[in-house]
């Protein structure tokens, strides 16, 4: 008697595999399983793999924003220079100021004290003194 129900279920559970392997082999050999590993063969390729894929599409578009920040700095640094340069063909005297603030230079009655560094460059105190 416990062989009739070992056999018995057994046959249903043999009946439960047979619907799922035929069910399997539907899937396997209908035509929207391979139409859709298609799809995602070919997204995958393009999404990710393919050297113009999206992903890179990406990358590339942040690397223009940082480059096109960098060039509004440089911009504004060349505005700054021609400005400067305007300065310099106006005023005679503003040579001698960016020769001393920059570069420490001094008229020979004159002392320097640089006082700090800061971002923009050290402050310099430029003093007229005549020992005699």
């Amino acid at each position: 008697m416990n062989y009739d129900i070992f056999f018995v279920i057994l046959q249903t559970n043999m009946n439960v595999l047979n619907n799922i392997k035929t069910l399997a082999l539907k899937v396997w050999r209908s035509q929207a399983l391979k139409y859709t590993l298609v799809c995602l063969l070919g997204v995958l390729v393009v999404g990710f793999l393919d050297e113009n894929s999206i992903w890179n599409h990406f990358k590339n578009q942040r690397r223009i924003n940082e480059l096109e920040e960098e060039i509004g700095k440089y911009n504004a640094a060349y505005e700054r220079d021609q400005a400067q340069i305007r300065q310099l063909n106006k005023d005679p005297k503003a040579m001698e100021k960016i020769a001393r603030e920059r570069y420490f230079m001094k008229a020979d009655d004159e002392d320097i004290y640089v006082l700090s560094d800061d971002e923009r460059g050290p402050k310099t105190i430029v003093t007229n003194e005549t020992t005699n």
